[in-house]
C-alpha cells in the first residue's frame, strides 16, 4: 500500500517524552480498549417509471479501540450487510446503491497523538471537506491511507491526508471485484491528496478552505478539487438565524471539462420551527465534482434523496420546513426545483421525521423519508432506517 512519507520516527521520539498515558502494558492497553457497536436495518422502495422494485438489508457494525500506550492506539471495525430476500429487481435496481452482500474490514489503524496532533495510518474512517465516508447506507464507506490532524492555532484545525484505496457503501468504485460482493477497497486513481483548514475564531462563524487532488483520475489525466464555506449561526432570544456560502472548483489536467459552482443559504428558527431556503448554480462547462468519498456530497440545495445538482449548467432552488417536538423527534418537508443546461426541469418534493428512543431503547433511532420527482422526471422513493447503537 502506498503511504505518504510522514516522519513516523519523528513521532515516536516526541511520544517517549510525554508525561500523561492512559496505560502502563500492552496488555492494559488492550485490556482496557472500549468495544462499541450498531445494527442496522434499512428497506428502501423505489419507482423509477420503468421499473420499481423494494430491498431490506440489515448488517452489524463492531468497532474495538484499545487504550492508549505511551500515545498509541490501535483500532479496527467490521461491517456486514445482507438482502436475505433480495428479488432479481432489487439486485439491479439496487446494485450501485443497496445490494452487496458480505463482510468487510472497514478500519485497521495505528493511531499516535502528541500534543495536539493527531496521526492514523492505516484503513479508517476520514470527515473531511473534501475526502469523507458516507454513512446513509447499511455499510459505511472508508478510505486506506493516512492522515495528520492538528490543532495548536487556537479554534483552528489543520489536516492533511493521503490515501489511495477506498471502499464505497456498496460495490462501487474505480475497480468493483463483481456484482454480487460486498465493497471492497478499491484504487482511488494513482494516490489522493488532500489539505485543509477549519476556523471559528470569529463566534457563531466557521470557515473552511480544502484542496484534493487525485493523480491519474482518468487516463491521461489529474484532477484537482477547490472547495471554501463560510457559515454564520446567530441566535436573539427564541430566534435562530445562520448564513451560509459554498464554492466548488473542479480541475483537470487534461481535455476534460474544467467547471466550477457556488450555492448560497439563509436559514431561521422559531420557538420549534426551522426553515432555510437555499440557490446553487454550476457552470455551463462541466460537471462539479464535489470530493473523494460521497460524503463530501454538501450541496446546499441538495434533496433529501433524489436530486444530483453538480451536473452542467445546473440551477437550483431548495426549501425546507422542519417542526421539532423535542430534542429526538421531527418532522420536515423539502421543495427543490432544478434546471440543466439542457433546459430539463425537475422538481422533488420530500417529507421525513425522525425520533431517537429514550429509557430502555436508548440507542435505537429510526428515520422514514419520501421524495418525488415531478416535471420532466417520474421516479419517486421512500426509506426507512433503523439504527441501534450500543
Amino acid at each position: 500500500m502506498k503511504i505518504a512519507k510522514l516522519s513516523l520516527a519523528a513521532i515516536v521520539v516526541a511520544g517517549l517524552v510525554s508525561s500523561s498515558f492512559a496505560a502502563d502494558t500492552l496488555a492494559d492497553a488492550f485490556k482496557n480498549g472500549k468495544l462499541s457497536g450498531e445494527i442496522k436495518t434499512f428497506y428502501f422502495d423505489r419507482d423509477n417509471g420503468t421499473t420499481s422494485a423494494n430491498i431490506v438489508s440489515a448488517g452489524l457494525m463492531l468497532n474495538y479501540v484499545t487504550d492508549s500506550l505511551n500515545g498509541f492506539k490501535v483500532g479496527v471495525t467490521m461491517q456486514t450487510s445482507n438482502s436475505p430476500f433480495a428479488t432479481t429487481d432489487a439486485k439491479t435496481v439496487f446494485k450501485n446503491d443497496m445490494y452487496g452482500p458480505g463482510a468487510v474490514l472497514s478500519e485497521a489503524y495505528l493511531e499516535y497523538a502528541f500534543g495536539k496532533t493527531t496521526a492514523k495510518i492505516g484503513r479508517q474512517f476520514i470527515s473531511s471537506p473534501l475526502v469523507s465516508n458516507s454513512g446513509s447506507r447499511v455499510v459505511k464507506g472508508s478510505f486506506e491511507g493516512a492522515t495528520l490532524i492538528n490543532t495548536d492555532l487556537p479554534n483552528t484545525t489543520l489536516g492533511f491526508g493521503y490515501v489511495d484505496k477506498w471502499q464505497a457503501r456498496t460495490n462501487q468504485g474505480w475497480a468493483p471485484k463483481s456484482a454480487d460482493s460486498i465493497a471492497d477497497f478499491k484504487q482511488v486513481g494513482d494516490g489522493a491528496y488532500t489539505l485543509f483548514v477549519i476556523n471559528k475564531s470569529i463566534p457563531g462563524t466557521m470557515l473552511s478552505a480544502a484542496w484534493a487532488g487525485v493523480k491519474e483520475y482518468s487516463v491521461g489525466e489529474d484532477l484537482d478539487l477547490y472547495r471554501f464555506e463560510a457559515t454564520y449561526n446567530g441566535k436573539a432570544s427564541n430566534f435562530t438565524y445562520n448564513l451560509g456560502g459554498q464554492y466548488f472548483i473542479t480541475d483537470y489536467s487534461g481535455a476534460t471539462a474544467d467547471s466550477d459552482g457556488f450555492a448560497l443559504k439563509a436559514g431561521v428558527g422559531v420557538s420549534a420551527v426551522d426553515a432555510y431556503v437555499a440557490y446553487s448554480k454550476i457552470s455551463n462547462d462541466g460537471k462539479v465534482k464535489y470530493g473523494v468519498g460521497y460524503g463530501a456530497d454538501t450541496l446546499y440545495t441538495q434533496s433529501p434523496i433524489i436530486s444530483d445538482n453538480y451536473g452542467a449548467g445546473t440551477e437550483a432552488y431548495a426549501i425546507d420546513i422542519a417542526y421539532k417536538f423535542n430534542a429526538d423527534a421531527k418532522i420536515g418537508v423539502d421543495y427543490t426545483a432544478t434546471e440543466d443546461v439542457n433546459n430539463v426541469k425537475l422538481s422533488y418534493s420530500a417529507v421525513y421525521g425522525s425520533y431517537k428512543f429514550a429509557g430502555a431503547l436508548k440507542g435505537l433511532s429510526i428515520l422514514a423519508q419520501y421524495e418525488k420527482e415531478g416535471k420532466d422526471g417520474n421516479q419517486d422513493e421512500f426509506r426507512f432506517k433503523a439504527n441501534y447503537k450500543f
